[in-house]
Protein backbone atom coordinates (compact mmCIF):
# COMPACT_ATOMS: atom_id res chain seq x y z
CA UNK A 1 0.00 0.00 0.00
CA UNK A 2 2.95 2.34 0.44
CA UNK A 3 4.60 4.24 3.25
CA UNK A 4 1.62 6.32 4.42
CA UNK A 5 -0.24 3.81 6.67
CA UNK A 6 2.88 2.89 8.63
CA UNK A 7 3.78 6.52 9.28
CA UNK A 8 0.23 7.37 10.29
CA UNK A 9 0.17 4.62 12.93
CA UNK A 10 2.61 6.52 15.14
CA UNK A 11 -0.06 9.19 15.68
CA UNK A 12 -3.23 8.78 17.69
CA UNK A 13 -5.90 6.91 15.71
CA UNK A 14 -7.89 10.11 15.17
CA UNK A 15 -6.51 13.58 15.64
CA UNK A 16 -8.83 15.53 17.95
CA UNK A 17 -8.66 18.72 15.91
CA UNK A 18 -7.69 20.10 12.51
CA UNK A 19 -4.41 21.62 13.74
CA UNK A 20 -3.15 18.24 15.00
CA UNK A 21 -4.31 16.53 11.81
CA UNK A 22 -2.41 19.10 9.72
CA UNK A 23 0.70 18.54 11.85
CA UNK A 24 0.45 14.76 11.41
CA UNK A 25 -0.10 15.00 7.65
CA UNK A 26 2.75 17.46 7.20
CA UNK A 27 5.08 15.18 9.15
CA UNK A 28 4.05 12.18 7.05
CA UNK A 29 4.50 14.18 3.83
CA UNK A 30 7.96 15.36 4.87
CA UNK A 31 9.01 11.78 5.65
CA UNK A 32 7.99 10.44 2.23
CA UNK A 33 10.94 9.51 0.04
CA UNK A 34 11.19 11.66 -3.09
CA UNK A 35 11.32 8.50 -5.23
CA UNK A 36 7.88 7.46 -3.90
CA UNK A 37 6.44 10.90 -4.70
CA UNK A 38 7.96 10.87 -8.21
CA UNK A 39 6.58 7.38 -8.97
CA UNK A 40 3.14 8.35 -7.67
CA UNK A 41 3.04 11.46 -9.86
CA UNK A 42 4.22 9.50 -12.91
CA UNK A 43 1.57 6.82 -12.36
CA UNK A 44 -1.12 9.50 -12.01
CA UNK A 45 0.04 11.24 -15.20
CA UNK A 46 -0.03 7.94 -17.11
CA UNK A 47 -3.57 7.17 -15.92
CA UNK A 48 -4.70 10.70 -16.80
CA UNK A 49 -3.12 10.46 -20.27
CA UNK A 50 -4.91 7.14 -20.82
CA UNK A 51 -8.28 8.62 -19.77
CA UNK A 52 -7.78 11.57 -22.14
CA UNK A 53 -6.94 9.15 -24.95
CA UNK A 54 -10.09 7.12 -24.25
CA UNK A 55 -12.18 10.30 -24.33
CA UNK A 56 -10.61 11.32 -27.65
CA UNK A 57 -11.27 7.89 -29.16
CA UNK A 58 -14.87 8.09 -27.98
CA UNK A 59 -15.30 11.52 -29.55
CA UNK A 60 -13.76 10.38 -32.82
CA UNK A 61 -15.91 7.24 -32.89
CA UNK A 62 -19.03 9.32 -32.36
CA UNK A 63 -18.06 11.79 -35.09
CA UNK A 64 -17.20 8.99 -37.51
CA UNK A 65 -20.47 7.21 -36.75
CA UNK A 66 -22.49 10.38 -37.35
CA UNK A 67 -20.69 11.08 -40.63
CA UNK A 68 -21.22 7.49 -41.80
CA UNK A 69 -24.96 7.72 -41.05
CA UNK A 70 -25.24 11.03 -42.89
CA UNK A 71 -23.38 9.65 -45.90
CA UNK A 72 -25.75 6.67 -45.99
CA UNK A 73 -28.77 8.99 -45.89
CA UNK A 74 -27.40 11.07 -48.75
CA UNK A 75 -26.82 7.98 -50.91
CA UNK A 76 -30.43 6.85 -50.54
Amino acid sequence: MGPMPGHYQKYTPKQPNIAELKTALLSIWNDLPQEFIDKTILTFQQRLDFRVLLQLVGILNTAFSLNTERAAEIRH
